[in-house]
């Protein structure tokens, strides 16, 4: 990597066992690609309200020549558990960049794009159609500048799909214009879904 590793933590004391876990598993990212300009992992724990551990969210954002990768909010009730997620999560990201670079997938296939369909801003997450009639769930932690707060329901987005815990996610959402219409122009309910 061209800048150090950076590690930064929220709401958690992070032993030495696992501050070492994830600097092995971010110099083994360099096996899938040599490019790396830098890693910034974060690692968030639960608050001060939780007694007996999880769920804590580990996020990497890794820079490569013209492009940011990433892995946003990998939860798991035990921290070592969500420090393993999140790398397995950025080695497939990483080899996938790696072999567009090597030329061996098409570049001209462009990441999937829907509305937003749900948007619930007191919790910091929403949901995005897929082609293929499934809600993707996203973080407002995935949303690119101009961010989160700009999102409204209808909108059109661009995203990168990955497997979270409890389903498809989002790991990163743009921004690409107003809303167009949803199911011909008749406005579209939003029931309660999942955190």
């Amino acid at each position: 990597m061209d800048i150090p590793l950076s590690i930064s933590t929220r709401r958690v004391d992070l032993p030495s066992a696992l501050e070492d876990l994830i600097r092995r598993k971010a110099a083994k990212l360099e096996r899938y690609y040599d490019h790396i300009i830098r890693c910034d992992v974060m690692v968030e724990g639960p608050g001060e309200r939780h007694e007996t551990g999880g769920p804590y969210w580990v996020r990497l954002d890794i820079s490569v020549p013209g492009a940011e990768l990433v892995i946003n909010q990998q939860k798991a009730e035990e921290l070592r558990d969500a420090i393993e997620a999140s790398f397995n999560a950025a080695e497939r990201r990483v080899e996938e960049y790696a072999r567009v670079q090597r030329g061996e997938v098409k570049t001209g296939v462009h990441p999937p794009e829907g509305p937003v369909v749900g948007l619930f801003p007191d919790q910091g997450y929403g949901f995005i159609a897929a082609d293929d009639g499934r809600e993707i769930y996203f973080h407002e932690n995935a949303v690119l500048p101009p961010g989160f707060g700009e999102l409204s329901v209808g909108m059109r987005v661009r995203f990168h799909e990955e497997q979270g815990h409890e389903g498809p996610q989002a790991s990163t959402v743009e921004i690409l214009g107003g809303p167009r219409s949803l199911h011909d122009g008749k406005e579209v309910a939003t029931p309660e879904r999942r955190p």
